[in-house]
Parts: C-alpha cells; structure tokens; sequence
C-alpha cells in the first residue's frame, strides 16, 4: 500500500481512538453512519445504510450486502459483501433507481454477485460521511472510497497477482456496456428502476481507471465473453483486469448522469478532475464540516455528541439533488415527470408525509438557503407534472395518504424564505387541494366527499378516510396562513378557514378519540381504537387522534377540558401496547416497534404522534413534556447500528431529536413558532445563515436535571411555553435553569400557551 494511504488509514483510526477517549472532536467525527443499519423487514432500527456522499448530493454510494433488487442494500448482520453501489434509494420500501455496482475480486474471474462476494468484518471497516473503508478478506482487497456530489473515486489497493480485476454490474432491467481499453475507460447506461421514472428513463455512468487493462471482459446474465466489448441486454457488465503488485492501488473515478453520457463525462470532469483521493476526502470532509458546524452541541456525553451528529448528518442527505451543471455553466435536470431535459433545480427522495413535521422545518431555521432551492424544484414538480409531489422517488410514488406538499411550502414561506415563484408554488397548492391526482398519493384522494361533506366517509372503499380528513384539514390551515400573506381574496381565505376546522367532524365522544365516520353521518358501532390501518395510516386512533396541529385548543375543547385532555395524554403512556393488526394480516413492523419498546401506546418509531409530547405545554403540564422528551430521546435514540426505534425516515426521525436535544419542537409548521421541551446538553449554539448566533444554555443540565425550573431570553424572564421564530433569528441566549424536580407553577396559564386557532382570534 501505498505510504500517503497507510499515513491516511492511520489518521482516521487515530480519530476512531480519540473518539473512544472523549476528547472533543470535529463534529463530523462523531457521526456514525451505521446508525440504523441493524434492521430488518420485519424489524427497523432505522432501515438506513452507510451512505458515502455529499450533503444533498445526487448520488450515493454505499457497500452492499443485499442482493440486487434488495431494498435492504446493507444490513449490519450480513457477513459478505456483493458490491459498492450507487444508489438514491430513500427508503428500502421505496427501493432504488439509477445503481449500478463496482468489485474488485482477485484471482478466478467471477461475476456473479453471489459468486464475487466477500466475507468482511466491521472491525476492518471505517465509515464516515466523507470516507469508507472495508477489506475483503476473500481477494486480500481493500476498497476506499469518497465522494463529490455526481462522482466518486475509489481507491483500490490489491495484493500480488497474476489476474486482479475489477467487475462492473449494470444491473438488470435494461442495461449497456461497453469497454474503451484505449481509454482505460468503461462507459454504459443502468435502466432498473422501481417505479416513478418516464419510459426514457437511464442513468448513464463512466468509469476512468489510472492502469491499462490487461485483458477485457463483458458478461450478459450468466455469460462471460472476453474481447466483446460492448453489450445491450436485460443484465450486462464488465471485468477487466490488472497485474499487480502487493499493495499496488488502482484508482477508478466514477462519474453518472440522468442526462446523457456526455454529461456523465463533464460531470466526471467538473467534479474529479485531476485531483488526488487524498484531496477529494479533504474536500468532502470539509463540506460536511461546513453543514454540520451549523449547531455546535457541548456538554453532553460522547454517547450523546454521537447520536446528535449522526442524526444531523441523516437530515441533511435527503432530498438529493436531482439537478446537474451543463458546459455552460446553467443548471439543468432530467424530469421524472415528463422524460425531458429542463433548466432549474430538481430534488427527490422525500415523503412529505414524513418530513413536513420537522425536517422541513429544520432546514427553515438552520439552512434556508437550500430549501430555497428545493421550494424552486417544487415548481418544477408543479409545471411538469400536474402537481406537487407528496413522494418523489425520483417522480410521483403512490405512497401514503395527505396532501402536505401545503405544509412544506408554506412553513418555508411564513418563516421568511424568499427568491422564488411562491405565486406559482400558492397555485399549486390550490390545485392539489380540490382535484384527484394521477395517483391516489397525489392530489387529495376522496376530494368530493371532503370538499363537501368536511370529511372522507369510512364506508366508501377509501382506504384510511379518518386519517386523510385529518391531514387535510390541517393541509387546509397551511394553505389558509399562506393565502392571508399572499393577501388572496376574502372569500379563499374564508373557504380553507372553514375546511381547515373539518378534524371536529371525526371526534367519537364515545371512545373520546378520533374515528372514522360514515357516509351517513353515523359513527361504526363497532369501531375499535386499538385497529391500525383502517381508517388511519400506519398507526391506530390513539396515534391520530393528536393530529390537530393548529388547532390544539379546539382538541381540548373536545375532550373536555384540560384535565380529560392531558389524563388522556398519558393514558397514552400507561395503556398496555395492544393491537389489533387484522387491516393488515400480519404485524406490520411498526407495530412490532410500538410493542416492545415500553412505553405503553406511544409509537415513536413512526411519525403520526411523534409531536404528541410536546402537547402538554397546551395544557398547563409543561413538566410532563420534559419529562417524555428526555425518556424518547435517552431510551429510544443510540449511535448504535440499533439506534433508531423504528424508520429513519428521510431526515424526520433524526430532526425530532435534534429539535428535543435543542430544547424546542416545530409542533405546527406553518406557524412561527417552536413548543418548548427540554434541552438535552448544557449548551448548544446555532450559526444562523443570517451572521447570527442563537445560543441555547443550560448549565445544571444532567441526567437527573431534566426539569425546566426556569427560562430566561436575554436575560428576561420568559414564561412562555414557546418561542418565536423570527426572534431566534435576531440571535441571541435562551437560558434554561435546569432541575431534578418538576417546576408545578411555570407555563401553566393558557397565556403563555403555543398558538392554537380557537384562540388566536
């Protein structure tokens, strides 16, 4: 190996030491991306994977373990690896598209994923966000690599032999390859897909190696063909190989585009270059600096440093960018919606349905100027295909319920982002709120009944009616915050007003929750609050019922009061983890994470209630919210390959502990407020892209001090149970006196309570 690769495997093993003898590191050290990566289908700790990346960037790269088509690409149990793949997957239940595969092997020419696989150990491995390392014990191989936003440079150091090679997987579905050994290059186009992709669809991809091939190999399905060099079929590839000397490094630069292989060319150009793998990790290593130097943490344990980091750097990887630079320097993307090539920005790979609770209100106060440009790919979405995505994966995915593209647009507004076309965005929004789209995820499925009745009926084969009206209304209070500061006519303004009350229409006064409700306005007789599915998503009505967002008050008006309400919040806690799976045939995995997690009919593995803890601060209970918030985050958040208790989720399940860890929480987005909780760190300091400082201090922090018996801004005594946006980004030190017994007196008068709609008027 060479002398420059050992000094660099030891400076990072040097980082993996000192960070098991908690001296302060950079924070892009703390993180682990195996955070998660001990998951299953029927079983998630996060079902993320290692990915080796930029912020944001178009395309990943990670080990694979999983067989192609897997949506499980590398599960930390596994024992060998198959690949190192590029992959934009979001989620395994969504799958991947654009991917191809890269592995060295030495020796006999094998191929075949099965076949060329490798038995590793973690105890060989290095993972950070910038670098990976691993040795393929069967080939005595070890594969480094790093990442630009569009490219990657792999570092391959093998041992002396007579036939090392390195196999190219195009994957299956569609694929080409093709050789240019004059070029030590190896061009070709991925077609494998999983859906929301025009039938155009292909992601071009270009390998330039620094050694002449020795000999040249293609393959198609099972066959092995030397000196064909170039193939088209369902499943191609290509291995060529090397002599080499023992610890002689072979480097391949790896460039893709959805545009056209001469765009993968430029962008292999533009990005790699001429600059060396040392550079490249340097150059990564320093963007991820730059993102997650936003929020320094201090005075935690190197557990908590750890998971905080990790979680940051899951919400900044998603949604990627779709969009890639021409020879003229102008921004261009390949649209998933209709197959053409249009100038602007395009991201994908988020589920709103997820992600406008938190992570879109993430980057609204800690990086606004990238969510501009994702406000701008929206418009995109709109003009091209119809509507505003509620899944993009790359296009529109018919997954899960809701319309709350409302929500991510316009949180990003009413918090202060500006520079784009938000008049087209409000169009959008209109559109999607009174029409069905191509898709039942898209648009509003059941719009006629909800637009005239104020609710999707349980009884007319709509699949999760209740919690559709739910999301609805409350999508309808999002649009209504965004048409008052478009100053939209009267009248607009008075119908989504209207609509955004319709959740009072699902409140079954008899089992004091949200239900599903008939066509003739009767509720089922038999209808059982421990059923998930059904009328909810993902979740059952003792999740649901807390999905009033706006209107909070108006919730605890329906139950009866403050004390029913916040009996019934913790009835939450106390109730046995029952259920009733019969929606679904089978215990679906999220349910499984409810069950074992202890901590009654809390289910924080999914997003539905994840909110619901911070509601006691609507309620005069302030102290129960800090009690909980630090429970979830101590209990169920570990920078552990189980670290997650349930779906990562796309940056969501992540930002709801950087939130809580903060010491606040966006419980409605669309408003300019954040619902206080506990901070889980003595201090924490937030670098707003507007030159400002918010400084978040607590002190008496501890395990034991997880009480609020004070709260000062500025030095003012500030009772308030919540904090204003706009404030925070005056900058500024919000100061929490932190103690190990519950302050009954503070925040309980409903004058210092978080916004609700039935008292704002």
């Amino acid at each position: 190996m060479k002398i420059k690769t050992l000094l660099f495997l030891g400076l990072l093993q040097c980082c993996v030491f000192a960070s098991a003898q908690d001296k302060v590191l950079e924070p892009v050290e703390y993180v682990n991306p195996l955070m998660g990566t001990q998951s299953l289908h029927n079983l998630s700790n996060g079902n993320t994977y290692p990915a080796i990346c930029r912020p944001w960037g178009m395309n990943f790269w990670t080990p694979q373990t999983g067989k192609m088509g897997d949506g499980w690409a590398y599960v930390y149990t596994a024992e060998k690896i198959r690949g190192f793949k590029q992959t934009h997957q979001p989620s395994p239940w969504m799958n991947d598209y654009g991917q191809f595969s890269i592995m060295p092997v030495t020796g006999k020419l094998v191929f075949d994923e099965t076949e060329r696989s490798s038995w590793f150990s973690h105890k060989a491995e290095v993972s950070k966000p910038y670098y990976y390392s691993v040795y393929l014990a069967d080939y005595d191989v070890t594969t480094e690599i790093t990442t630009t936003e569009r490219a990657a440079h792999f570092q391959i150091t093998f041992p002396e032999n007579e036939q090392s090679s390195i196999v190219v997987d195009a994957f299956d579905r569609g694929s080409y390859i093709k050789i240019i050994p004059s070029e030590n290059k190896i061009i070709g186009y991925t077609t494998r897909n999983s859906g929301g992709v025009p039938k155009n669809f292909k992601n071009y991809f270009v390998l330039q190696f620094d050694k002449p091939f020795l000999a040249n190999y293609t393959w198609q399905d099972k066959t092995l063909e030397k000196n064909n060099l170039e193939r088209t079929s369902n499943h191609v590839g290509a291995v060529v190989t090397f002599k080499t000397k023992k610890g002689e490094v072979v480097n391949v630069k790896v460039a893709s585009s959805f545009i056209s292989p001469e765009q993968a060319e430029l962008n292999l150009k533009n990005e790699l270059g001429n600059t060396s793998f040392q550079e490249t990790v340097a150059a990564s290593k320093k963007e991820w600096s730059k993102v997650l130097d936003k929020i320094t943490v201090e005075g935690g344990s190197t557990e908590q440093l750890k998971t905080f980091y990790s979680c940051l750097y899951r919400a900044t990887c998603f949604p990627q960018k779709q969009y890639e630079i021409n020879e003229k320097g102008e921004t261009v993307h390949y649209s998933p919606y209709n197959g053409k090539v249009l100038p602007g920005y395009m991201f994908a790979g988020t589920g709103f349905w997820d992600t406008f609770r938190a992570l879109y209100p993430l980057l609204n106060l800690v990086y606004p100027a990238i969510n501009t440009e994702m406000q701008e790919g929206l418009i995109n979405d709109y003009k091209e295909g119809g509507f505003l995505p509620e899944w993009s994966s790359p296009g529109f995915r018919n997954v899960m319920v809701g319309n709350n593209s409302a929500s991510v647009v316009s949180d990003a507004f009413i918090k202060g982002l500006r520079g784009y076309d938000i008049n087209t965005l409000y169009d959008a929004l209109i559109h999607g709120a009174n029409n069905e789209g191509p898709l039942e995820a898209v648009g509003r499925k059941g719009v006629s009944y909800y637009n005239s009745l104020g609710y999707v009926p349980y009884n007319v084969k709509i699949d999760e009616s209740a919690a559709r009206t739910l999301e609805y209304a409350y999508d309808d209070f999002a649009i209504w915050k965004l048409a008052k500061a478009l100053n939209r006519p009267k009248k607009e303004i008075a119908l989504f007003e209207k609509r955004m009350m319709n959740y009072k229409k699902l409140y079954n006064p008899v089992i004091g929750l949200m239900s599903g409700k008939n066509l003739d306005g009767s509720f089922p007789a038999d209808f059982n609050p421990f059923k998930w599915g059904d009328a909810f998503t993902e979740g059952n009505s003792w999740h649901y019922s807390w999905s009033v967002f706006h209107d909070i008050q108006g919730l605890i008006d329906l139950m009866g009061g403050e004390k029913k309400f916040t009996a019934k919040l913790d009835a939450v806690f106390t109730t046995p983890p029952i259920f009733d799976e019969s929606y679904y045939g089978s215990v679906i995995h999220e349910i499984r994470e409810m069950q074992i997690m202890n901590m009654g009919q809390y289910a924080h593995g999914n997003q539905p209630i994840q909110h619901m803890i911070y509601l006691y601060n609507y309620a005069g209970e302030p102290w129960k919210t800090q009690f909980w918030s630090r429970e979830v985050m101590n209990r169920f958040y570990k920078p552990t390959p189980d670290g997650y208790c349930g779906d990562e989720d796309n940056g969501q399940t992540s930002a709801w502990y950087i939130f809580s860890a903060m010491g606040f929480y966006p419980v409605c987005p669309a408003t300019d407020q954040y619902v206080l909780g506990a901070p889980l760190f003595k201090k924490v300091t937030l670098k707003l892209e507007n030159g400002k400082q918010l400084v978040v201090n607590a002190p008496e922090n501890s395990d034991e001090n997880k009480y609020v018996n004070e709260v000062k801004w500025d030095n003012s005594n500030y009772p308030d149970n919540y904090i204003n946006h706009f404030e925070m980004l005056k900058g500024g030190e919000l100061n929490f006196n932190m103690s190990s017994s519950p302050n009954l007196n503070r925040g309980t008068s409903t004058k210092n309570y978080p916004y609700s709609y039935s008292t704002s008027k």
